[in-house]
């Protein structure tokens, strides 16, 4: 998997504190992104599961979050990954342009990704729909789910 960078003890990229992969890769390409480094495919270091797993446990105290990029577009690898994580006990939390309906209809290994992430924020980041302020996302039409066994079981932090 491509990986632009992971960051540890981070508070902004979901609730308490957490080690978040930025995946290379996006298609969205936002106007305006917080991260346009990333959007590049072929940005980063190529990474094992196992050495992208290893990074994010080797700080015990933090959660885990998957961002990019579009962690999706790498959906057959992060899956494994995210896996191996929900079995060490790590809350998830990803990051997508896509938004769930887009993913529930998408690839199987985008469907299988969704079973493993407890909290998704989706949809595109929209410059004209920015409101300085809000929780975790920086435009009111991303929306922040809560999920179970792959599903959305109901919106938090509208």
């Amino acid at each position: 998997m491509r990986v632009l960078s992971i960051v540890h003890d981070s508070v902004v990229d979901g609730e308490g504190l957490r080690s978040v992969v930025f995946f290379s890769g996006c298609p969205h390409r936002c106007f305006c992104c917080h991260n346009p480094q990333s959007w590049r495919f072929e940005q980063g270091t190529a990474m094992t599961v196992e050495e992208v797993f290893q990074a994010l446990m080797s700080n015990p105290l933090c959660e885990v979050t998957l961002s990019g990029g579009e962690p999706f577009m790498q959906a057959k690898q992060v899956k494994v990954l995210a896996q191996r994580l929900k079995q060490a006990g790590k809350h998830i939390w990803a990051y997508s342009g896509y938004t769930v309906e887009q993913l529930l209809s998408g690839t199987v290994h985008q469907q299988e990704l969704l079973r493993y992430i407890d909290v998704l924020v989706d949809g595109p980041f929209r410059l004209e729909r920015k409101v300085p302020g809000l929780r975790f996302r920086g435009s009111d039409n991303q929306r922040i789910w809560m999920l179970q066994e792959g599903k959305p079981s109901g919106l938090i932090f509208s």
